[in-house]
């Protein structure tokens, strides 16, 4: 990304613990926000000293370094104070998703062997098949377990200093809890500090308040949260996200800095009143996640002010993309160049590279890799494509090309790929000619079965409010405008399609409602 972003490499540590700067923060400036949670304002000291409380609390408790603790919770300050407590005395963090099922949550404190189970009112119901006996702490005050207020060691308690090496666990994500056993990826403080190097560049630091409005179990957070507060910055946080109550929120804390999610990006835009906020004050928005049409990325430019930047990559990590769409409005359509010290390969079927210009499953490495998934060798060693000099890279399961010019163009999940009667079908092709309906606010092509092709497309989709289309139509329309092995076989109409909780459309549940002949009309 020569030439894009200024170079920051330079006067910056090979490798540094996050708590140590946030210490560092609250030392030089006590009295600046650190954490905006409604209408509470936490300072840097306040931040500091309950980081060392908790930390305190865990070494009282006899929680060891690289031994775990586990979060699911709704965002607040005590969840981010448990999360760096955690992190200053070595110890991992397992954020959990509240919306995973009962079985899930269970599965994940067991294996991720958490030694501590933070949660509030809002998810103590979907805990209730977690082991009885894991020590539970409240951090609302509400929920079963020690309340947060009587757990935490005494104020001005310090925890004993820990060396934390690069390599330890920084925290374990899981990467599935709504179908098979949930992965948990590792990601080591090494991988961490990888990514606080690459948002340097963006402009994180003592002014910018980054407005946080999905979950903190996310990486797509995480990758906002660490570096702005351990670049001495602010951040607000949103419980639950609807968008005037986004834009209302980014105008009353002068919002510098936003990680949304596409759908996010789409709601907002299309808020009746959105060129009534003052936007002025941001500096930079960041995309990631699931795809995000050329359309509204368009749109975000002329509209909203400040840059916008997409990123992608995965939560394993590997290789990352950046697309700074304010300097290269005519490549909306990709997702950029390889960043700075990220190599991406495309790979095709049998793990051969392909020529240039064509596609293939897109592998990627860098600095900032996953150790592996917890405890899983095998699903670790799937996960991995190793080149002719023996480099591990990580296979991200899309398949995308490079254009001319070495920025990727997406096209799909391998697995949503369609094969229909021996003919490869990209659904982000014919996703793209449904977009061009101006009455069709999202839709989403998935492969059925058929026994003439063995699969054949079909679309879902949602319509704008108040318009109205036949899907019979519709079907004829989008058939005319592609190839012959690309036709849809059928249009089904739905309310609005299903998405995780960020944003990501969930396909499988798309081919399930097809054949159990529900959904759609």
């Amino acid at each position: 990304m020569s030439g894009d972003f200024p170079d920051f490499r330079q006067a910056w540590p090979d490798f540094e613990r996050v708590a140590d700067r946030v210490r560092a923060t609250a030392a030089e400036a006590p009295d600046r926000i650190a954490v905006i949670d409604g209408e509470r304002r936490m300072t840097y000291r306040e931040f500091d000293a309950a980081i060392d409380r908790v930390a305190a609390a865990l070494q009282r408790d006899a929680v060891q370094p690289r031994e775990t603790v586990a979060i699911c919770a709704a965002s607040s300050f005590e969840y981010v104070a448990a999360f760096f407590g955690a992190l200053r005395v070595g110890v991992a963090v397992a954020p959990l998703a509240p919306s995973a099922t009962a079985k899930s949550l269970a599965e994940m404190t067991r294996d991720c062997e958490a030694r501590v189970l933070f949660l509030d009112a809002t998810t103590e119901a979907a805990l209730i098949d977690v082991e009885a006996g894991l020590p539970r702490v409240a951090l609302d005050g509400q929920a079963r377990g020690a309340r947060l207020v009587d757990w935490l060691a005494p104020q001005g308690a310090r925890p004993a200093s820990v060396e934390v090496a690069p390599e330890w666990v920084f925290n374990t994500i899981y990467s599935s809890g709504t179908t098979g056993a949930p992965k948990g990826i590792d990601q080591s403080h090494a991988m961490r500090w990888g990514h606080m190097r690459r948002a340097r560049q963006f402009g994180y630091g003592p002014h910018s308040i980054a407005l946080l409005s999905t979950p903190l179990y996310s990486n797509t957070t995480l990758v906002s949260l660490i570096p702005a507060l351990a670049m001495g910055g602010a951040v607000a946080l949103m419980r639950k996200f609807e968008a005037r109550a986004f834009l209302a929120l980014a105008e009353r804390v002068r919002a510098t800095h936003a990680m949304l999610v596409p759908v996010q990006y789409r709601r907002i835009m299309a808020s009746p009143d959105f060129d009534a906020f003052d936007l002025a004050s941001f500096q930079m928005k960041f995309s990631t996640s699931a795809p995000f049409s050329a359309e509204l990325k368009r749109d975000v430019l002329k509209r909203w002010p400040g840059g916008l930047i997409e990123i992608y990559g995965m939560t394993e990590g590997g290789g990352s993309c950046l697309l700074p769409a304010h300097l290269f409005p005519d490549k909306l359509h990709t997702v950029g160049r390889p960043a700075e010290g990220h190599e991406i390969r495309l790979i095709d079927e049998e793990g051969r590279e392909v020529a240039r210009g064509e596609a293939g499953e897109i592998v990627g490495r860098s600095g900032a890799m996953m150790e592996g998934y917890r405890k899983r060798p095998d699903a670790t060693r799937a996960a991995e494509w190793l080149d002719a000099d023996g480099r591990r890279f990580i296979r991200t399961g899309d398949v995308g090309r490079f254009d001319e010019d070495g920025f990727l163009i997406l096209m799909d999940r391998r697995k949503d790929m369609i094969i229909s009667g021996g003919f490869n079908i990209y659904p982000s092709d014919l996703e793209a000619v449904l977009a061009e309906r101006m009455e069709i606010a999202e839709a989403a092509v998935v492969g059925v079965p058929s026994a003439e092709w063995g699969e054949t497309p079909v679309a879902f989709v949602a319509l704008k409010i108040g318009a109205a289309l036949d899907a019979g139509e519709l079907r004829d329309w989008t058939n005319a405008r592609l190839g012959k092995t690309q036709k849809l076989a059928a249009v089904r109409f739905v309310d609005a399609l299903p998405r995780s909780a960020i944003g990501k459309v969930l396909k499988r549940e798309l081919r399930e409602a097809w054949a159990a002949g529900r959904w759609g009309r």
